[in-house]
């Protein structure tokens, strides 16, 4: 629901009200002027004006029109016809407030249908609902960037899913292929399809180098280009190129890497001994 709406609404509402108070008012007024008039009293129109009852402006107003309750004299003008253990039941009206509110709710409900079903000011439900649950898609959306950008080298993992390497290989052909060739195999920066790794391999060791860089070999620190979320895809996809054979390889440089906790290759020239 629009600011503009609730302002319009706002504003209506106090105008209706304005508009029963007045009318009360005037109402009242003219009460006072006939029972002034039965009773001889002159009556003077203004905060001045002698009541004709020894109760002040306000308390008639707030009997008339908010309470008007019925002098216990009068009960037995409201008495039902039945008593039940000396229980009777008293005919009473609606109390005012209430019926005012009801009065002030059917207004109300006059302009909501006019605004928002015949003329077209506002979404209905269907429409609401559809607006509702965009704004909450985004808001997820930007929930999960959030999450997803909170990735640094103490946390990052290795992505799989085809999506997120597929945003990597585009990401490493736009920023990376310059220095380490289309396929990985090394130009002026090392090969990535073999097991040697200069500063280390693995996921967490590849976005460390992606976001810091290697300012003594020439290559920039990415962190000022790149999101995390996306140093971690690239990252991944630089994975990905391991054992690969792409032409023209450039020839190992570092050391090989294994990853911690890797099970040792089976000896396979390992004979049990024969009893």
């Amino acid at each position: 629901m629009s600011t503009a709406f609730m302002l319009l609404s706002v504003l209506l509402f106090v105008i209706v009200v304005a508009v029963v108070v007045r009318t009360n008012s005037m109402l009242t007024k003219h009460l006072i002027r006939v029972e002034s008039e039965k009773h001889g009293i002159p009556y003077v129109d203004g905060d001045a004006a002698p009541l004709p009852v020894e109760e002040d402006f306000f308390t008639r107003l707030r009997k008339k029109y908010w309470e008007d309750p019925i002098p216990q004299e009068r009960e037995g003008d409201i008495t039902l016809d039945h008593n039940y253990d000396g229980i009777k039941e008293l005919d009473n009206h609606l109390p005012p407030w209430w019926v005012n509110m009801f009065i002030l709710t059917i207004i109300w409900s006059v302009g909501y249908m006019w605004y928002y079903h015949f003329g077209g000011g506002g979404p209905d439900q269907a429409e609401s609902y559809k607006q509702d649950v965009e704004a909450a898609k985004k808001e997820m959306a930007i929930a999960l960037a959030g999450k997803a950008n909170a990735v640094d080298e103490s946390n990052v993992v290795a992505l799989t899913d085809a999506s997120a390497i597929g945003e990597g290989e585009l990401i490493y052909k736009n920023s990376c292929a310059a220095c380490h060739g289309q396929k990985g195999e090394g130009t002026v920066g090392p090969n990535f399809t073999d097991e040697y790794w200069i500063h280390g391999g693995g996921i967490k060791n590849i976005f460390k180098t992606v976001k810091y860089g290697v300012p003594e070999k020439g290559m920039i620190a990415w962190s000022s280009q790149l999101k995390p979320a996306d140093m971690q895809k690239v990252a991944s996809y630089i994975l990905t190129l391991q054992g690969t054979n792409p032409p023209n390889p450039k020839a190992p440089q570092g050391e090989i890497w294994k990853e911690e906790g890797a099970a040792a290759p089976a000896d396979t020239t390992r004979t049990e001994k024969a009893n």
